[in-house]
């Protein structure tokens, strides 16, 4: 099994997990200059926006950068489940005078495509990920072809068999512990799912790939362990949202900074797929796992309004505060500072 110098350059085993919602350009370019492999998340930015973040990382990264990209299944809009959702949500509409009757419907997450592949291809980056599985083949042969690796997220020991088969160059096996989306693919069973240091030694003798390991780390001494247990690298996310170079909005800096940042949950009320973060009024009323919440992504488009007049009167009760289960690494650093602390260089 190679290492992650050995196969895409970097010079520290470090991965920024890409954070769709909380980061862009500043954060990846902060972590690939100082040595670590600096992510994009692309799946919610439009045409225009993802052209102008691949210009700053192609101008000013002086290290590998990955971009990263969701390939589910696009859903079907169902009337029905849309409606009952709506009707469950009702109360609280009522509360924030929000009509349901003009909230738009809509997927608000494209999974990788044609266009995208167009659109991504004069910049050749050198990794290209995905969440919920890969793309078509053709697609996979298209991005390898720029010389670009290919990594995705596994969250069982099949998945991870199944993306070495399909063509990933490396694989993220992500713990049950870890914050936002669950990248699993091959089954919707939750009870599947394993914590990080079951999951990274299962999977590391399973394949031949260089396996990431994703979920809990949060300092020099996770990332050693990770390694330790023969992982190529480490997957960070939550501990870079307190960095000056996140996105992260006031509301969540401080959720993350809080004791509620103990507890965390899987839910689907906010997107319509389960994904870890703290517990606030929205998961503890309507979930945390809801029958009703609509397929992944058409959920969002119900809880959206709620979420900007929650926020409008300054209160997170209804946003996704996105987080793992171990948010004790969360620093107010530089994310280059940040970086050398977790490779043990500071």
């Amino acid at each position: 099994m190679s290492s992650l110098r050995e196969l895409i350059g970097v010079a520290l085993p470090i991965v920024q997990a890409p954070m769709a919602g909380v980061q862009g350009s500043a954060l990846a370019l902060a972590v690939s200059n100082a040595g670590g492999l600096g992510s994009l998340p692309c799946a919610m930015l439009s045409p225009e926006a993802m052209r102008a973040e691949l210009e700053a990382l192609a101008a000013r990264a002086r290290g590998p950068w990955n971009v990263n990209f969701f390939c589910h299944a696009a859903p079907r809009p169902d009337a029905a489940r849309e409606l009952a959702w709506r009707n469950a949500l009702a109360s609280c509409y009522a509360e924030f005078g929000i009509d349901p009757g003009g909230i738009p419907a809509g997927p608000g997450r494209r999974p990788f495509d044609t266009d995208a592949a167009d659109l991504l291809e004069p910049f050749r980056p050198p990794v290209v990920s995905f969440h919920f599985g890969l793309p078509s083949p053709e697609l996979v042969a298209r991005i390898k072809s720029w010389g670009s690796k290919v990594l995705s997220s596994a969250t069982t020991v099949e998945e991870a068999r199944w993306l070495e088969a399909h063509g990933a160059d490396a694989i993220v096996a992500q713990g049950l512990e870890a914050g936002g989306h669950r990248g699993h693919f091959l089954s919707d069973d939750l009870s599947l799912q394993m914590g990080s240091i079951a999951l990274l030694r299962q999977v590391v003798r399973a394949v031949r790939v260089p396996v990431i390991a994703a979920g809990g780390i949060a300092d020099a001494a996770g990332v050693a362990a990770a390694l330790a247990m023969g992982a190529a690298g480490a997957q960070l996310g939550t501990v870079w949202l307190l960095c000056p170079e996140a996105g992260t909005s006031a509301l969540h800096r401080a959720a993350l900074r809080s004791e509620g940042a103990r507890h965390t949950a899987l839910t689907n009320v906010f997107t319509g797929r389960p994904a870890r973060g703290i517990v606030n009024r929205f998961i503890r009323e309507f979930g945390p796992i809801s029958p009703l919440a609509p397929e992944f992504p058409l959920a969002a488009s119900a809880a959206a309004p709620l979420r900007a007049a929650a926020e409008a009167r300054g209160s997170g009760e209804f946003s996704p505060l996105w987080s793992g289960q171990n948010a004790s690494g969360c620093r107010e650093l530089a994310a280059a500072e940040l970086l050398r602390e977790l490779a043990g260089k500071s």
